[in-house]
């Protein structure tokens, strides 16, 4: 018999970093997240942290899990209370040991992210949201010294997005929704910040249409007369600006030349190398291209001259962190698909031919041609829109016979993507379903990251309504034409937003569905809306819908208005420590749906938090809902 054991037996490596040929990583190795080094070219792993410290899931964090600070011969490393996500910058030596506060008490009254380090200057760029009022501050801070400046506060983020070199000058960036951006000139000594592009919210009158700009990730060029800039501003699918400070009102697009990818996606990435030389991402077909090119600025043009990642042999899957090393010129990445667990590659010659892997990870005792790499399955939706789809089948070779009864798995966010990732918890789940027999459907609905600002931007105040009817159309439409699927035994799962649209299907859609599991999902819109951290609120207001003003909207669209209609057996799964989602909101539904006799069951685990992330817990958490939709669907 198969386990989930065999395939969680491939250890994770994350975000590493390769410093003085040591590796840094954050990896599972010992059943939970935590800090490891080792040799470049192999040696044993050698824990950083003690062993009761728990990590988060890096890319549930809003910057870097950690930094090395050679100079210093320290790490940073942000750490919560088993997935509370208060993060605190805690510093520990090369070596490891026990962390201590990296500016003693500084930062207790915030959930701090590290969101930039210049470990050359021992510095880091920080984004803290307040624990107990909704406003966020930006820093900038040196390790060295001690010393701490604040950017900027605002209720809108003030997120830091660039600085000049010598740390006089900043970017900091409110954000009003997606894409919504306003960009203002930090300078060190003077009080007032000058605004540079966008239309403050103060400023606009009532219904005004601003047009989004996505301003994001920007560099001083030009002896710091100018930026380059990330945005939305000339392409949909994202590109690049040049914004002079003598005409900051009327930036200028930036062409981007030299792709060797195809497909659909967007511009993903974008980063500072050296001199004139920028590190250029792209998400195509939700996998993952990095280039090298050249910046030009007179003529306006960025030539990309090098691939990174994206051909043979990485490609057709995704990158899990990567990081540059200017001493010596090379990369360090981790990639993975939906087949291979993530690798640690180190990359290097003037090409970027030479990959030397520092990780041989694989799944235990599960022959390769078993596992499920997918297939396209895009379909046109009800209104004549691409919604981008993977399809996974059981592999030949395990002789399943007969149309397989199908799950059909919803992402989180909704502004996220999902990818052929087996670092992520949906891809060994997926991978464990099609080995039972199942089919699993993973469609990215509308609102979903990967196509373009204007589809991202579909689900912004339309939580449970065009989303929704994708995945009808999907389930009533396009499904019951694959013969190989037998879309009368469906079970829905899904997790954060992903679990609101699970408990939407299963109330507004009963006769879709013979069984859903629910993972930390939103059940009432209104009693999220209060429980979220307080400066994620404002938000909420203006993404999902604003409580105070438009209750009916939030109650017309939240699962807990149709509870009472869902008629298969329900699975919820919950973390006691999720900030996010409380562990109260799970309950509420547990106990109203037990109320009203439905079939209900309630996995919560006491130390997690908006994740399953602890060998253990993830064993249990796999098997229970594997053993449910067996129990419903009789694959």
């Amino acid at each position: 018999m198969i386990r989930i054991e065999s395939l969680l037996s491939a250890r994770l490596f994350l975000v590493p970093q390769l410093v003085d040929h040591r590796l840094y990583f954050i990896s599972n190795l010992s059943g939970r997240m935590s800090l490891y080094a080792m040799d470049e070219g192999g040696s044993v792993p050698e824990p950083l942290l003690p062993p009761h410290i728990a990590l988060q899931n890096p890319e549930l964090m809003n910057g870097k899990s950690f930094q090395v600070y050679p100079e210093l011969g320290q790490i940073m490393v942000m750490i919560d209370d088993n997935g509370d996500e208060n993060y605190q910058p805690m510093l520990i030596p090369l070596s490891g040991g026990f962390p201590e506060p990296a500016f003693a008490n500084a930062f207790a009254p915030y959930k701090t992210n590290l969101v930039e380090a210049f470990p050359e200057d021992n510095v880091a760029i920080f984004w803290a949201e307040w624990r107990d009022k909704p406003l966020s501050v930006s820093f900038w801070a040196n390790l060295a010294t001690g010393e701490i400046v604040q950017l900027m506060e605002s209720t809108y983020g003030g997120f830091p997005v660039g600085m000049t070199d010598d740390y006089g000058q900043a970017i900091v960036m409110e954000a009003y929704g997606a894409g919504d951006h306003v960009a203002y000139l930090w300078q060190k000594g003077v009080e007032e910040r000058e605004l540079l592009y966008g239309v403050p919210l103060a400023d606009r009158q009532p219904g005004q249409h601003v047009p989004a700009n996505s301003f994001s990730n920007a560099y001083f060029v030009q002896d710091n007369q100018a930026l380059l800039f990330y945005n939305s501003i000339f392409d949909d699918k994202y590109g690049l600006g040049l914004l002079t400070f003598a005409d900051p009102a009327h930036p200028r697009p930036v062409a981007i030349t030299g792709q060797a990818h195809e497909g659909v996606g967007e511009l993903s990435d974008f980063a500072h190398l050296a001199g004139n030389r920028y590190l250029i991402g792209y998400n195509i077909d939700g996998c993952s291209w990095l280039y090298e090119g050249v910046f030009d600025a007179d003529a306006l043009m960025m030539t990309l001259d090098k691939v990174v990642v994206g051909q043979p042999p990485l490609h057709g899957g995704v990158l899990k962190g990567y990081h540059y090393d200017k001493g010596s010129d090379r990369y360090v990445v981790s990639y993975t698909t939906a087949v291979s667990p993530p690798q640690l590659v180190v990359i290097a010659g003037a090409d970027r031919d030479q990959l030397a892997y520092q990780t041989r990870e694989r799944v235990l005792g599960i022959p390769a041609d078993w596992l499920s790499p997918g297939e396209d399955a895009s379909f046109t939706s009800f209104d004549g829109l691409r919604v981008s789809a993977r399809l996974y089948m059981p592999a030949s070779s395990l002789n399943y016979h007969g149309p397989r009864p199908l799950v059909y798995y919803i992402h989180g966010g909704p502004q996220s993507q999902e990818h052929p990732d087996f670092a992520w918890f949906s891809m060994p789940l997926i991978q464990f379903l099609t080995l039972r027999g199942f089919a699993v459907f993973v469609p990215n609905v509308r609102g979903s990251t990967g196509y373009g600002f204007a589809y991202m931007n579909r689900v912004v105040r339309d939580w449970g309504g065009q989303d929704r009817l994708d995945h009808v159309h999907a389930m009533t439409e396009v499904l019951p034409q694959d013969a190989r699927l037998d879309v009368s035994r469906a079970g829905v799962v899904g997790r954060s937003y992903g679990g609101f649209m699970t408990l939407t299907q299963a109330g507004r859609h009963p006769e879709l569905w013979s069984a859903a599991v629910d993972m930390f999902g939103p059940y009432n819109l209104l009693t999220f809306a209060d429980r979220v951290p307080e400066s994620w609120k404002p938000y909420i207001a203006m993404l999902v819908g604003d409580p105070v003003t438009e209750p009916d909207f939030m109650r017309e669209r939240s699962p807990s208005t149709y509870i009472h209609q869902i008629q298969c057996p329900l699975l919820v799964i919950q973390g006691k420590n999720d900030p996010r989602v409380w562990e109260q909101e799970s309950r509420e539904l547990v106990e109203e749906l037990r109320g009203m006799g439905k079939e209900v069951d309630y996995l919560m685990f006491a130390d997690e938090g908006h994740d399953v992330l602890k060998f253990d817990n993830r064993v249990r958490c796999y098997n229970a809902i594997v053993d449910f939709f067996a129990a419903h669907l009789r694959p």
